[in-house]
């Protein structure tokens, strides 16, 4: 099929809800990807969404870190066999029976033990969590920068995908590979894409342009865009503060940017 053919097939499809498990993923780090994660994970809480958000990068954690939490368990001891994913759950902001609580497994943070995990562990990790999921209505997965294979295996395990980009070069060509090899895995796989820190929504959707022409053009798909966060002070502030974002500034740009990404995700993306 050409890519003009596939355009036009694909703008008749219905809007495509995301999946009750969606990993959160870069091409590349610097992209603000955890911070999204975190943001997202409470949107969909003050949804009133039961969410649980894991962070899966096993070399670079640190989404206990960004939310200030001491953790009674983590990633680390699940895979050792000392903990069950239930026993590594920590709460944020009251967990996720409050509204805009959440629930969160923290990495290894500060350690890279376990970036060199092997494929079976990770297999075994990824079943782990999709038994949590069955609790929560939603599971977002904080992955790795980067298309390595444990990162690929853990993307291709959940519902949906969610792949961050911003406009500057380097972020838009490591996406596309981290693309290109999650469809080498999975060849109908389509991930959403965020466009995260943007400047304004001329160059948001410049860079979103940029990186679906690619994909259209080399992969035959065109990845649907989610939604757009701006570019707003308040969320280094609140990384700084250990807080969520909404937590402690919900009426930011970037807070209400994200709480429409959630909205959007659960109403229905219209296809690329």
């Amino acid at each position: 099929m050409s890519v003009l053919a596939f355009e036009a097939e694909t703008a008749h499809r219905a809007p495509r809800r995301a999946g009750p498990v969606i990993a959160v993923a870069s091409g590349k780090g610097g992209v603000g990807k955890t911070a999204l994660a975190a943001a997202l994970a409470q949107a969909f809480s003050r949804r009133s969404r039961r969410t649980l958000l894991v962070d899966a990068d096993l070399g670079m954690a640190n989404v206990d870190v960004q939310l200030g939490l001491n953790t009674k368990g983590d990633i680390g001891g699940v895979v050792a066999g000392r903990l069950s994913i239930a026993e590594a759950v920590s709460e944020a902001c009251g967990g996720a029976g409050k509204r805009g609580g959440f629930d969160v497994i923290a990495g290894p943070s500060g350690s890279a033990a376990l970036a060199s995990l092997d494929i079976n562990s990770v297999g075994r990790l990824a079943a782990g969590m999709a038994a949590a999921s069955l609790d929560y209505d939603r599971m977002l997965i904080d992955l790795a920068a980067g298309a390595d294979r444990s990162t690929i295996r853990l993307a291709a395990a959940a519902d949906d995908v969610i792949i961050v980009i911003n406009d500057e070069p380097t972020a838009l060509t490591d996406a596309y590979a981290f693309v290109k090899t999650l469809r080498v895995r999975d060849e109908g796989a389509a991930p959403f894409v965020v466009v995260n820190n943007a400047p304004d929504t001329e160059a948001a959707k410049k860079a979103y342009a940029i990186f679906a022409r690619t994909c259209s053009s080399f992969l035959g798909f065109k990845p649907p865009l989610a939604g757009i966060v701006r570019r707003d002070p308040h969320v280094g502030e609140a990384i700084r503060a250990q807080t969520a974002l909404a937590a402690r500034f919900p009426g930011c740009d970037a807070a209400k940017d994200v709480a429409a990404l959630a909205a959007a995700l659960e109403r229905g993306v219209n296809p690329g």
